[in-house]
C-alpha cells in the first residue's frame, strides 16, 4: 500500500519541487556582465601567474636533481 501512495503522489511531489527550486531561484542575486568580467580576468591572471610559478619551481627541483645525481 505504501509503494501505491508514493508512485501516487510523485507527480505531486515534483510540482512541489519544482514550484521551491523556482521561487528560490526568484531570491538569487545574479552577477552584472562587468562583475563576471572582473572575476573572470582575475582568475586568468592567478592561474597564469601560478603557472610560472609552478613551472620555475618544477625546473629549479629538476636542475638541483640533475645536480645530485651527477
Amino acid at each position: 500500500m505504501g509503494v501505491i501512495k508514493k508512485i501516487i503522489g510523485f507527480p505531486h511531489f515534483i510540482k512541489n519541487f519544482l514550484k521551491e527550486v523556482h521561487l528560490e531561484l526568484k531570491k538569487v542575486t545574479w552577477s552584472t556582465k562587468e562583475e563576471l568580467v572582473a572575476a573572470t580576468a582575475i582568475v586568468l591572471v592567478a592561474s597564469i601567474f601560478l603557472t610560472i610559478y609552478v613551472a620555475l619551481v618544477d625546473f629549479c627541483f629538476s636542475k638541483i636533481m640533475q645536480f645530485i645525481i651527477q
